[in-house]
């Protein structure tokens, strides 16, 4: 928890996990649902299990939980009630803990291995895309009512540090940033971005200064953005928190909302690593579409 905390960052670099959802589909598993992978807590639960299990065997030091697009409303169009959905957002926080510890015995080298909780935008929940665009139409108080219980829930289930990915805009950005007030535990924030922008479009220099002065905030970047992205939006980061960085780009592809797919060529390199490294990033790993394959990749050009 410290390591992850404090001293990582500030040494790092510590190496995150890819794309959860792929990996799950490399296992064969169907992610149709809106739940996406969040439907595995209620139906298949040893998929996640294995799915962390593999990103740990490749090198990664970090489980980010099958969470992301995991929440009372969404479970509620499932016929799932808010006591249990607040069960399977523990259980994703469980799952995410057993992997660590397997892997670690199993691997025997002595090395930590942690749990973020993965807590994802609004529009992920509305499984339309949404969250790469925000503005979604909802005022402060709505969207602090629909993240505050879920971080509570996961904060309670004891990770190592929630990692608030792929914030949007700056609406949502601030009303993160108050709801991770007072839960006791680090958080990470990234922003999904592209030139230079989030994805609602406002700087990211903005978007990155609204959590400079939240002290449960450890590390600040981006993620699911593409990988051309990252050097300039982690140097902006460090400037304007003063924090180590966080970076985990998708693949390169692009996600077409309208088609429900993604398109265009991937350009996720993990010989880039370093120099994401060399401009502040400290916690580091891959997003959609990347996999244990590529993040052992990623590991081996780190520990160079």
């Amino acid at each position: 928890m410290s390591a992850v905390s404090s001293s990582a960052p500030a040494t790092g670099p510590v190496v995150l996990d890819g794309g959860l959802s792929a990996q799950l589909e490399a296992q064969g598993c169907d992610l149709s649902d809106a739940l996406w992978s969040a439907r595995l807590l209620l139906d298949d639960p040893g998929q996640v299990v294995a799915a962390h299990r593999a990103f740990f065997a490749a090198g990664a030091l970090v489980a980010t939980t099958a969470s992301y697009q995991a929440s009372r409303a969404g479970f509620a169009g499932r016929g799932v009630g808010a006591a249990k959905a607040d069960r399977l957002l523990a259980l994703s926080v469980e799952l995410a803990r057993q992997a660590a510890e397997e892997a670690s015995a199993e691997l025997g080298d002595g090395r930590a291995r942690w749990v973020a909780a993965s807590v994802g935008p609004y529009g992920a929940v509305l499984a339309d895309g949404s969250e790469y665009r925000g503005h979604y139409g909802l005022s402060a108080a709505e969207l602090a009512a629909f993240h505050r219980p879920r971080l509570e829930v996961l904060a309670a289930a004891g990770p190592d540090v929630l990692a608030v990915e792929t914030v949007p805009d700056l609406l949502e950005a601030s009303v993160l940033a108050d709801c991770v007030r007072g839960l006791g535990l680090p958080v990470w924030f990234s922003f999904g971005a592209a030139d230079g922008r989030t994805r609602g479009g406002e700087p990211l220099a903005e978007a990155f200064a609204l959590l400079a002065d939240v002290p449960e905030v450890v590390a600040v970047g981006v993620n699911c953005c593409a990988p051309q992205e990252v050097s300039a939006a982690v140097s902006l980061a460090v400037e304007v928190t003063g924090r180590p960085a966080v970076a985990y780009p998708n693949s390169g592809e692009g996600w077409d909302a309208a088609a429900d797919g993604w398109a265009g060529p991937p350009a996720f390199d993990p010989v880039d690593a370093p120099r994401w490294v060399a401009a502040g990033a400290r916690l580091v790993g891959g997003c959609c579409r990347v996999g244990p394959d590529r993040i052992a990749e990623l590991a081996a050009a780190l520990s160079g």
